[in-house]
């Protein structure tokens, strides 16, 4: 058993992401603790790096940059699709999130900002890219 996180750690905690506002993103805090194996791909990249070296047993709080969060927003992800384009029947609701299933089968969301008759404005952006962000953690347990 190891006491602090590894890149190949399997961890037991809990974890808040919010804005610097305080408007929470996600938080396990008020649920069962998640349980992750480091490198999987179940949490960010960015936000697994913050994790390493850290003990168990502890509590922290790190303000992070966009660049160290989410990313930067990325106006490339940011697309106008033909209304005709989307697949039939698929529910449009402005200031809601529309998944999409990829030619491979992966799945992928997208934020729609705007809707009119003939078109849909899409943000394929992560909802907190471009943000700063307060990440704070518990780690209860390292395998």
């Amino acid at each position: 058993m190891s006491t602090t996180v590894r890149s190949d750690s399997y961890l037991t905690l809990h974890y808040r992401v919010t804005a610097l506002d305080g408007e929470e993103f996600l938080s396990t805090f008020d649920m069962s603790p998640a349980t992750l194996q480091m490198g999987s791909g179940q949490l960010a990249e960015n936000l697994e790096n913050v994790l390493l070296g850290l003990n168990a047993g502890e509590h922290y709080v790190f303000e992070l940059e966009p660049e160290q969060a989410f990313g930067v927003h990325n106006e490339r992800l940011v697309e106008r699709i033909a209304r005709n384009g989307l697949p039939a029947g698929m529910e449009l609701k402005e200031n809601s999130v529309v998944e999409f299933t990829a030619p491979n089968g992966a799945t992928f969301a997208g934020f729609l900002r705007e809707l009119d008759e003939t078109s849909a404005l899409f943000d394929f952006n992560h909802p907190m890219a471009g943000k700063p962000i307060r990440f704070e953690v518990k780690i209860i347990g390292i395998m």
